[in-house]
């Protein structure tokens, strides 16, 4: 699989205009997400990881093949300007709002933090906007096992329309490649069609 970073995006301007199938990837900062982009990718540094959360404020752009992998702005911890977190937060609701070339969209949780305001606040509004979307628990590898399956249960009742519940653990690989079968099944699917 040939896999690379593209460009980072901070206006709707800027965003690729190839047509390609997007997925995008969202959670708060310091889930894990540049983690699991370089466990999808298979590469170590593809996507950089920060020890300081709040670091990505614009729309990374990386190409696998023949689809986008979107790494959206990390929310609950920016230190960004007032004016800078304003641009990207509209930024980012532009990009639901208009982007027809996405597919669909991962919310990433830590399996460690089930139930945080904002995580279930983004994952309602994802329940209320028809856009196909799926979970990703992040660093279960810290988590027991019993304690996952409750999470995996909780997260399938509480949320209407979630496609999937993904478990993963970048350290070890563990979910990803389901993961990456899902994501390529959903860029292969017309617009508006969810993999169940």
């Amino acid at each position: 699989m040939s896999v690379k970073f593209l460009k980072s995006v901070f206006s709707p301007e800027d965003l690729p205009s190839d047509g390609l199938p997007e997925i995008a990837l969202v959670g708060r900062s310091n889930v894990g997400k540049s983690s699991l982009i370089n466990a999808l990718a298979e590469r170590k540094e593809l996507a950089r990881t920060s020890s300081t959360p709040g670091k990505t404020q614009c729309l990374n752009y990386y190409l696998f093949d023949n689809f986008y992998l979107v790494d959206m702005p990390g929310y609950g911890y920016a230190r960004a300007s007032k004016s800078s977190r304003f641009q990207w937060i509209g930024l980012i609701e532009r990009y639901f709002e208009s982007r027809k070339e996405l597919r669909a969209t991962g919310i990433l949780v830590d399996a460690r933090h089930i139930g945080l305001e904002n995580d279930v606040t983004l994952m309602k509004w994802f329940s209320e906007q028809g856009h196909p979307w799926f979970i990703v628990l992040t660093k279960i590898d810290k988590v027991k096992q019993q304690d996952i399956a409750a999470h995996e249960k909780y997260l399938k009742q509480e949320f209407e329309g979630v496609a999937a519940v993904f478990k993963t653990c970048s350290k070890d690989g563990k979910g990803v490649r389901a993961l990456l079968a899902f994501i390529k099944e959903s860029v292969a699917a017309p617009r508006g069609a969810t993999s169940d």
